[in-house]
């Protein structure tokens, strides 16, 4: 790249900063979505813990975490970290896990035969894991990392020599939210892995029963016990309750095995769980709006009408999205991108627009529309919406810049992630201590490994992107943020020019 042209890309982005609304929202006329959904895919390669296999992709990673599980005698090695930290948090590993799989439900059919096999590969490093974590009765591993110790090091994945601490729940004490949540991971991964491995499938709803009777049986928040709390919080609290993962768990257990009785759960404790409550958020946390359109499918594809308030909730829910409509209020930037405060704010986006779609297909299929007030929306505004949304994030915004990683010309250079930012292990193979990383992590050179696929938080609230290491809210890639990326991903690589 000329150096003139570099130059003139970093002035249009300071003036941008400045003025966010100097510069017109810069219009892509293409985007090569299929070459996104492969890296969005490649990103979990990074972000692997344990024995990493001869064809892994990211070549700078490697093993780590090798004795996790040594303080109760058990293999707990494998799993996602989920973030730029070096910490295996089970909540938010099990919904990356079911949003995966979810994308290869509803999307698989889509995806080439060979990113089809990569996202399947994704979604077994972390279903290997969790079957780890749920192996002993009446126990649940949820986490494996001390974050706070953890959090206090910029050091490598494999140079880690902080506590691995392991954070396990007995019954009879609660873990309702992770084991719901990995209920509905396992549950969900069973299907996507139906036809191309039964027994394996089988092995998956199998374990998906007997974690959601744990979470059942013995309800309450995981972050309750006060020998987890300290570990999950603040980072992985659970802030919203347990009821909505039981539902959410039920819900996946009867769409994988067909069971009665789990439609029967449902059916019974909508209110009892508050069903009815935080309809319009869908995340790690809060699984509601996931909830009612998962349910939604039954209603418009099974005519299971005792189901119509899930479908209700999940019209509601997309009337907030839609400008037009007169119940809109979800808040967006200037720009146009999903807004919610809180920082790493893409995760909403990513979310929320592989929901818009999922809703748009089950409606599609029945030849149905989004009443919204007086005016009725087609499936297609639904995918108009989700569109504006992905294209946004790789590159149609006031910075001209792509929010994912290696994707496109200009994307973020100091991403806060702690191995991208380091010396890989082949370049510079000698130990680099816990504080002796902070000259990298200060450091205003970009980083050294390109973490191929990483969505990063993304910008504020006014559009606005500072390509700044410390300031994780915008700069730190999640798991949870691409997951539904993959599935969003593949129906826009078949569909480019949505109807």
């Amino acid at each position: 790249m000329k150096l003139s042209s570099l130059l003139l890309h970093q002035l249009f982005l300071f003036i941008s900063l400045l003025f966010p609304g100097f510069f017109p929202l810069v219009q892509s006329s293409y985007h090569d979505y299929s070459d996104a959904l492969s890296k969005s895919i490649l990103f979990f390669e990074g972000q692997r813990s344990g024995f990493l296999p001869q064809d892994q992709r990211i070549g700078w990673r490697a093993n780590s975490g090798l004795s996790d599980g040594w303080m109760y005698n058990t293999d707990l090695t494998g799993g996602y970290y989920d973030a730029g930290d070096n910490v295996k948090f089970g909540f938010p590993m099990a919904f990356t896990t079911t949003m995966l799989a979810w994308s290869v439900i509803d999307f698989g059919d889509l995806m080439p035969p060979n990113e089809l096999r990569n996202a399947l590969v994704a979604i077994r490093w972390s279903t290997d894991y969790l079957l780890k974590t749920v192996s002993q009765p009446n126990r649940i591993f949820v986490q494996v990392g001390d974050p706070n110790l953890d959090h206090n090091c910029w050091e490598r994945p494999e140079d880690m020599d902080t506590a691995r601490t392991v954070y396990a729940v007995d019954a009879p004490n609660p873990a309702s939210e992770v084991a719901g949540e990995t209920a509905a991971a396992l549950a969900a991964s069973s299907m996507a892995f139906r036809s191309v491995d039964p027994a394996y499938a089988e092995t998956l709803l199998r374990n998906a029963v007997q974690v959601f009777k744990f979470a059942d049986n013995f309800r309450g928040a995981y972050s309750d016990n006060s020998n987890i709390r300290d570990g999950a919080c603040p980072f992985y609290c659970d802030f919203s309750g347990y009821q909505d993962e039981l539902l959410w768990g039920a819900a996946w257990l009867r769409r994988a095995s067909q069971d009665n009785s789990y439609l029967s759960y449902i059916e019974n404790n909508g209110k009892t769980l508050g069903a009815d409550d935080n309809i319009n958020e869908f995340g790690w946390d809060n699984k509601h709006a996931g909830l009612n359109v998962l349910v939604s499918k039954e209603v418009l594809e099974g005519n299971m009408y005792s189901l119509q308030s899930y479908k209700a909730s999940a019209d509601s829910f997309m009337c907030t999205l839609i400008p037009d409509s007169s119940s809109s209020h979800i808040e967006y930037t200037p720009g146009g991108l999903i807004y919610k405060p809180g920082g790493s704010n893409l995760q909403h986006a990513t979310t929320i627009s592989f929901l818009l779609l999922v809703y748009a297909n089950y409606l599609d299929r029945t030849s149905q529309t989004v009443n919204c007030g007086n005016v009725m929306f087609a499936p297609v505004s639904l995918r108009m919406q989700a569109k504006k949304q992905v294209d946004y994030i790789l590159g149609d915004n006031p910075m001209g810049l792509s929010y994912m990683v290696g994707y496109s010309n200009y994307f973020p250079q100091r991403i806060h992630h702690r191995g991208s930012s380091l010396p890989s292990v082949k370049d510079h193979p000698e130990f680099i201590a816990c504080k002796e990383g902070s000259i990298y992590f200060n450091s205003t050179n970009p980083n050294p490994n390109i973490l191929v696929g990483a969505i990063v938080g993304g910008p504020g609230e006014d559009d606005a992107y500072g390509d700044d290491r410390a300031d994780f809210r915008k700069t730190e890639p999640t798991t949870y943020i691409n997951a539904p990326f993959v599935g969003v991903l593949a129906y826009f690589a078949a569909n480019p020019n949505p109807s």
